[in-house]
């Protein structure tokens, strides 16, 4: 790894990290505190299991991270950038229909798949391995999302009479 490129993947993984840091109180303190932090808490949960696996498994690796000797997993991805995006997509899905919440993925997923492909291809913040290629990060996210979306729907469902509607 080149003392540059060295130098582009950790300026755009901290630009990056700072800007859902600043986003995330606008996500989660809102009406409904308790419903987002559910959120939060299971996409962070599940988001860092599943990438556990994927890089235990050899599909995945982070070169470049926080905390390397700690973790191979990308912390500022699974505990940051990916639960960011659940709670807005949440947030956005709150109302709609099955429809709805399947074709409200795409805005979240098609630039999350291209900023990772870009980042696998022009970074050294993430290298594909055994076959892993752009779709099987779309199908995963996909898969995740709606997952994340079902739980919180089933603990609304659970709760109606504290049943959040903003």
């Amino acid at each position: 790894m080149t003392k540059r490129k060295k130098k582009i993947s950790a300026a755009f993984l901290i630009i990056t990290t700072i800007i859902c840091l600043t986003l995330l109180p606008f996500a989660i303190v809102k009406r409904s505190f308790k419903d987002w932090l559910i959120v939060y808490l299971v996409s962070l949960i599940g988001n860092s299991l599943a990438d556990r696996y994927l890089v235990s498994k050899g599909y995945l690796k982070y070169n470049i991270r926080p905390l390397p000797k700690k973790f191979k997993i990308h912390l500022p991805f699974d505990y940051i950038q990916y639960p960011l995006m659940l709670l807005y997509y949440n947030q956005w899905t709150l109302n709609s229909k099955p429809i709805g919440i399947f074709l409200k993925l795409f805005p979240f997923i098609i630039p999350q798949v291209i900023v990772e492909t870009i980042a696998e291809r022009k970074t050294d913040l993430i290298t594909w391995k055994k076959g892993w290629d752009w779709y099987h990060s779309f199908i995963s996210l996909i898969i995740k999302f709606l997952v994340c979306r079902l739980i919180i729907a089933s603990v609304r469902t659970k709760n109606k009479e504290d049943i959040s509607t903003t």
